[in-house]
């Protein structure tokens, strides 16, 4: 017992594990999207859009370089060091550097040694021939992916001198607010992963524990325990579930009960007729066998219960044949008025036993169709088994065929008291037996289950009405 109720914990903990691994998944898919849309696209967009601006700011100015002297136009120096947002460069003609401003304000060339490191890369670079050649160049220096620098390179007149001026606008502002970017992105991502996964697993064991209730209730349903009920009380799709399993502990109850009911009416009605044979079989060997009218008729009792009792060996065979679809419906062509006329009369000497009259109403036009005789026949005769069960002494059972419009409907009525509008239902299933009003027991208590489950075959509707007095048990064969 404590090694299943362990598998049981552990096929609990690996549900759980796993609808908590889903929603992990899901967390750090959206984290990786996340991820992907920053520094994929939103990076990659920033420097675009900052190498654009700078070209868009320096580029115009080319124009106005190649007519001005630059040394003498100090605005021009100002706006060309402040739009680079990092060097503006001048070179003479020998390719030494002379002047060097950042953020329109001068360098000190000989004291300021770091600044000079980008005029060190430039002049070691591949594109130092151009500038001795005095040919313009346009340059995006790269680390990696990352985009350092944008450089252009064009000719200029500097003091009535030929020169070469050098912009160079740096993206280190925007590498380092990325970077933060990136780093604030790095603990938002841990702290979501961390509350998610805490959330996640709170959630997954919420879900799992109604689960695990509803299974050890049917895990108690099938040892054997039909009180076990699961006690949800939710308005949802598992409250619906916990509902069902209840309804179903309720059903195996009834079942139980009914079947333990008709073992026992089973057990009694077929120890009577086995006594009575015994009995009159003595009966006739040790006494009356001499004397032939009272032989014949202990003989006739004899074979009477004798058909009885194999009456109620054919419905509990034929109802578990019929359930186990090991029994094939024979369908031919008839005419209903004849399986009717022919059954009802065989059951007019069992009613007239139990000081009961069968009327039979049927139309004049024939009823074709194409049904199973012998099976529609035990139907009509369990039918009017039940109606002989539930009728008064003295009382007329009516056996009717009418013809409507889309078919044909066979109805039994009897008179009597209305079946209650909660039992209309549970009559047809199987070991299911109401209060006899008249006393008798007639068939083993399966007969409506049989005609029920004949009936579907056949794939006819069916139903009982209690009005006016009277009870309907009817059935409907549709036209072809």
């Amino acid at each position: 017992m404590r090694t299943r109720k362990t598998k049981h914990a552990l096929r609990g903990v690996g549900m759980a594990v796993r609808l908590w691994a889903i929603m992990m998944v899901l967390v750090l898919l959206t984290v990786g999207c996340m991820w992907l849309f920053q520094v994929v696209l939103m990076e990659r967009n920033y420097t675009q859009s900052n190498l654009a601006e700078a070209q868009s700011q320096l580029e115009p100015v080319m124009e106005e370089l190649q007519t001005e002297d630059l040394g003498y136009n100090e605005q021009l120096i100002a706006y060309l060091s402040s739009t680079a947002s990092e060097k503006m460069m001048i070179v003479d003609s020998g390719g030494h550097l002379v002047d060097m401003y950042t953020y329109g304000h001068p360098i000190d060339l000989a004291e300021d040694r770091t600044d000079l490191q980008v005029w060190v890369r430039i002049s070691s670079g591949e594109d130092y021939e151009k500038i001795l050649a005095g040919e313009p160049y346009t340059r995006e220096t790269r680390k990696g992916n990352r985009v350092e620098g944008y450089e252009i390179g064009i000719p200029i007149r500097y003091y009535g001198e030929s020169a070469y001026l050098i912009l160079y606008h740096s993206f280190a502002e925007l590498h380092n607010v990325l970077d933060m970017n990136r780093r604030q992105l790095v603990v938002l991502s841990v702290i979501l992963t961390v509350a998610a996964a805490v959330l996640a697993g709170f959630l997954a064991k919420r879900f799992t524990r109604p689960i695990l209730i509803i299974k050890k209730t049917v895990d108690r349903l099938a040892s054997g325990d039909l009180t076990a009920v699961p006690g949800l009380k939710r308005k949802d799709e598992i409250g619906q579930l916990s509902d069902s399993v209840e309804e179903l502990g309720q059903a195996l109850q009834r079942v139980d009960v009914l079947r333990k009911e008709v073992i026992a009416n089973v057990s009694h009605e077929l120890r009577s007729p086995l006594a009575l044979i015994g009995g009159y079989a003595e009966m006739v060997k040790d006494i009356t066998w001499k004397d032939e009218a009272q032989r014949n008729e202990n003989l006739d009792l004899i074979i009477s219960e004798s058909k009885r009792m194999s009456e109620m060996v054919s419905d509990i065979l034929d109802y578990s044949q019929l359930q186990s679809g090991y029994l094939q419906l024979n369908r031919r062509d008839y005419d209903l008025r004849e399986i009717v006329e022919e059954e009802t009369g065989r059951c007019e000497k069992i009613a007239r036993e139990n000081s009961l009259s069968l009327r039979l109403e049927q139309p004049e036009e024939e009823c074709p169709v194409q049904v199973d005789a012998l099976k529609i026949s035990q139907v009509l005769r369990n039918l009017i088994y039940n109606a002989i069960n539930h009728t008064r002494d003295g009382e007329t059972i009516t056996v009717r065929t009418r013809q409507e419009a889309d078919g044909f409907r066979v109805s039994v009525l009897n008179p009597g008291e209305p079946i209650p509008e909660e039992d209309r239902e549970l009559i047809w299933e199987r070991y299911q037996r109401s209060q006899h009003q008249a006393g008798r027991r007639q068939g083993t208590g399966i007969g409506l289950s049989i005609v029920k489950t004949i009936l579907d075959t056949h794939g006819m509707t069916y139903g009982v009405n209690c009005r006016d007095g009277l009870t309907c048990f009817w059935f409907f064969y549709p036209s072809l």
